[in-house]
């Protein structure tokens, strides 16, 4: 029978509230032993079902939530808002890559000649000194000068900012004959785009794509590492799940790989997978990384060489003024028009310049505000990517110490998540930590706290023990005795 129809069947005729066997989900259902295992295993993957131990071994499911999934309309908002965020960040970063030569290099171009041709009219024409025509002749200049040496030192190739690095030469060069210097070689790297850099500085860098299978390649590397064996510490280990979200998972390997599910005699569990062992390769499996020698570095701002930065900025800082002195001096079209008139027009205000001054305004200002707005909430992911670091540390520390046989104490668990956070942790976050992966607080003869976790105690025994007596022979494939590539 189909593990969805046994299960269909399951859910009619018991109570979810209550623990179950399998030979409670077979006797209330009529469904044959094994049909009523899988069954099991489909609950559990579809409602997040757990598993207890008994002492004489027996495995009991237990659904906390029922046949019902409460966390699904919160993971379906977050998917909504997620997808909707994604969409709105897409639909700007088209709008800002369609509008970045328009707006940024195409205004900067747009006033930079703006200003030459008034400061060659006002040659011409000395009647026009009437104190609106330019923002200032030192003004003018100093935005100039600098904008130019912002782009002169960003990306010119001789420059040591330059973007496009790697200009040397090996072996000769043609210029070089001709008395210029040969540069040292650098490692020549793909050329960005100027739409993409200024893509960068307004949302940051691109974020890597999470690929959703990414734990399961894990685990399944783990367990052809472990001989076809695995316990749920070794799940956190190689992802970094929290024991919640990790046993959910295990039920749907279990259910894809057909895996099944063995109790020592000491209530450890194990999950068993033989038929992923099989291999046409040679020698031991490698075993995937922990989770915490994968932790990630926080992004940086705008991912762009200080040198970019600086003549975006600058680019930036000159179209915002000038767009400001386009609006307090209305500089409209029309005006702008008659400007360089042989014969001076009487000048009379005559609305708002939306072209030269507030479309240039509010796309500078959004330029500044959005990356500032960035760098403010940089310090508080900075705190979450630290917790999350002191979590994992937590997580080694138990786990290494419980399979070294190693007392958990408070002071080796904070110690850890100091070092990985780079701050001392609360004490009540670690306790919730601890106590979210099964410890149990005990006080030893000395009067010294000790946390002790059972289950990971006898599952580390038994998955040992399952490893030991697990044969080689399940790896293999047998002799090749018909192979289309050999003729």
């Amino acid at each position: 029978m189909e593990a969805s129809k046994a299960a269909a069947t399951i859910q009619t005729h018991v109570d979810p509230t209550k623990p179950l066997t399998v030979a409670d989900a077979a006797a209330a259902t009529g469904l044959a032993l094994r049909d009523a295992e899988t069954g099991l295993k489909w609950l559990s993957k579809e409602y997040r079902g757990m598993l207890r131990v008994t002492t004489d071994g027996q495995l009991v499911h237990v659904f906390p939530s029922g046949f019902t999934k409460p966390w699904a309309p919160r993971d379906a908002r977050q998917r909504v808002l997620h997808a909707a965020g994604h969409a709105l960040a897409g639909a700007v970063r088209f709008v800002v890559r369609a509008w970045v030569a328009v707006v940024l290099v195409g205004y900067a171009a747009i006033f930079v000649g703006l200003l030459l041709a008034m400061t060659f009219a006002r040659q011409g024409n000395d009647s026009r000194r009437d104190g609106d025509g330019l923002p200032g002749g030192a003004m003018a200049y100093a935005f100039l000068r600098v904008v130019s040496d912002a782009l002169f030192w960003t990306f010119h190739p001789w420059s040591p900012f330059s973007v496009y690095g790697g200009y040397g030469y090996a072996g000769g060069w043609e210029g070089a004959g001709r008395g210029y210097a040969p540069q040292r070689s650098r490692p020549r790297e793909p050329r960005i785009p100027l739409y993409e850099r200024v893509n960068r500085f307004f949302f940051g860098p691109h974020a890597v794509a999470v690929d959703p299978l990414e734990d399961e390649r894990r685990v399944i590397a783990a367990i052809r590492a472990g001989k076809g064996r695995i316990g749920l510490a070794d799940v956190m280990r190689v992802t970094g799940l929290e024991r919640d979200l990790a046993d959910p998972l295990m039920a749907k390997l279990m259910l894809d790989y057909d895996g099944d599910v063995g109790v020592s005699e000491e209530g450890g569990i194990v999950y068993r997978f033989p038929e992923i062992r099989k291999t046409a390769s040679e020698g031991p499996q490698p075993e995937p990384s922990p989770a915490w020698a994968r932790s990630k570095p926080l992004e940086p701002l705008t991912g762009n060489p200080g040198g970019v930065n600086a003549a975006i900025i600058a680019i930036n800082g000159f179209n915002l003024l000038m767009a400001w002195w386009c609006i307090e001096n209305s500089m409209t079209i029309e005006r702008l028009v008659h400007l360089f008139d042989r014969i001076p027009r009487p000048f009379v205000a005559g609305g708002t310049p939306i072209a030269l001054g507030v479309i240039p305004l509010v796309f500078s200002a959004l330029l500044f505000i959005v990356p500032a707005v960035r760098g403010a909430l940089r310090p508080s992911r900075a705190r979450a990517a630290a917790r999350e670091r002191g979590r994992l540390a937590v997580l080694r520390t138990v786990i290494e110490r419980v399979r070294a046989k190693q007392p958990v104490t408070d002071q080796a668990v904070a110690q850890a998540w100091a070092a990985a956070s780079g701050s001392p942790a609360p004490a009540k976050s670690l306790d919730r930590q601890l106590v979210a992966l099964g410890g149990d607080v005990a006080i030893e003869p000395e009067g010294q706290t000790r946390w002790r976790f059972a289950d990971f105690e006898t599952e580390a025994a038994a998955v040992a023990a399952e490893r030991e007596a697990a044969a080689d022979d399940e790896a293999r494939i047998g002799k090749v005795v018909f192979a289309t590539d050999e003729r």
